[in-house]
């Protein structure tokens, strides 16, 4: 008994067009929907099941294989293409699988396959570059020299890839198609099918005389020297993007884009936290009890700051706008100065006098470590319960 095939999903009515829709309708429906029911915007379950239907249509529709394969009736992401029952179907005997694999032996090859010649000249990958700055130069900006190894055009042929004086032949295996065609006998009869020639390798020309200095690329690979203008404010791991500064493509397509990616220098005073910045000073206990006065060096000044009377360990003063600068927008963050009362580790006997003499004026018992049954004597004591 043969099953009935699932449905095909209608892939048109997802995104809202009509079948005779144009590659720019599609797109112009794909954008509108995709901003409505995006998961950052609408956290609706419903909505994400929506954005992946929208994601799946747009797949669909967007490439002219798979729309061909949605207008002869079939669903190019269904299980086995479409499903198509039958004898060539799953289980049953024959050279295809499916409905999908029919549609190859059609047009040519899986999803993407060949459709005739593919060009030489192709966009080029976006390349990456490490870049070392000191606080100092992240914190208000700095043009920095740097040095890229990428493909660049070859000046010798102009990404042509052909010797000069000479130029690109006609493949004479595929007579200029970029792909080749052979007969099956299948189930549906005798079916033609296209695949990409092996020769060219798919493009539909060869280079006799390949250029000497690219080999035929277009691109050779070189080492140059950029300035990249870093912004005031800039954080650690963020990337800065130098347009078309990146590789160049084969045949000398369009360079992509260099990303330079930031990484700060850990100081040697200041910590950072966004754009404020933080740091320790150790002032001595009779500082912090007398009260003192205190010289910051900033990152680009030195500022004056009061220690009140009292100052207790752990204590922190701030200085407005004294941290890094707003990487958007104006202003400043802020400087977060910490405090560390030092105590004294060795008095000699006239210090460790006047300690105690101006702890009895405090009403302070210091118990000396050196006598039996002081206070922490007592202490212990009446923890244990002793009177």
């Amino acid at each position: 008994m043969r099953t009935r095939n699932a449905v095909a999903r209608d892939y048109y009515g997802i995104l809202g067009v009509s079948r005779e829709a144009s590659d720019d309708e599609i797109k112009r429906a794909y954008r509108k929907l995709a901003r409505q029911f995006h998961p950052d915007v609408n956290p609706d379950p419903e909505a994400q099941e929506k954005f992946k239907d929208i994601n799946a249509a747009y797949e669909v529709l967007s490439d002219d294989r798979k729309r061909q394969i949605v207008d002869l009736g079939g669903d190019p992401l269904a299980p086995g293409g479409g499903g198509a029952g039958g004898p060539g179907g799953p289980g049953g005997a024959g050279p295809f699988v499916g409905f999908q694999d029919i549609m190859d032996a059609f047009f040519g090859g899986a999803a993407g396959g060949a459709r005739g010649p593919r060009p030489r000249t192709r966009p080029g990958a976006d390349a990456i570059l490490r870049l070392e700055l000191d606080l100092h130069e992240t914190a208000f900006g700095v043009e920095a020299p740097i040095t890229v190894d990428t493909a660049v055009l070859c000046t010798t042929c102009s990404g042509a890839g052909a010797a000069a004086g000479t130029h690109l032949a006609t493949c004479e295996a595929c007579g200029g198609r970029g792909e080749v065609q052979s007969v099956q006998r299948t189930f549906l009869g005798q079916v033609v099918s296209a695949r990409p020639c092996t020769v060219c390798q798919g493009y539909g020309t060869t280079i006799p005389h390949p250029c000497p200095t690219c080999a035929g690329d277009g691109r050779v690979r070189t080492r140059r020297s950029l300035t990249v203008k870093i912004p005031a404010g800039v954080e650690d791991g963020m990337r800065i993007r130098l347009a078309q500064q990146g590789e160049v493509g084969p045949g000398g397509g369009t360079a992509g884009d260099l990303y330079v990616e930031i990484h700060e220098r850990p100081h040697d005073v200041y910590s950072r936290k966004g754009d404020d910045l933080h740091c320790r000073v150790t002032v001595p206990m009779t500082a912090a009890a007398l009260g003192t006065r205190l010289t910051i060096k900033t990152l680009d000044s030195e500022e004056t700051v009061d220690v009140k009377a009292g100052t207790q360990p752990g204590s922190t003063l701030r200085l407005r706008a004294r941290g890094v600068p707003h990487l958007r927008g104006t202003g400043r963050g802020d400087l977060y100065v910490h405090l560390d009362v030092r105590t004294p580790t060795k008095l000699d006997a006239d210090q460790e006098k006047m300690l105690r003499d101006f702890a009895k004026t405090r009403g302070e018992e210091v118990a000396e470590l050196s006598k039996q049954g002081g206070f922490f004597s007592r202490m212990r004591d009446a923890f244990n319960g002793h009177a």
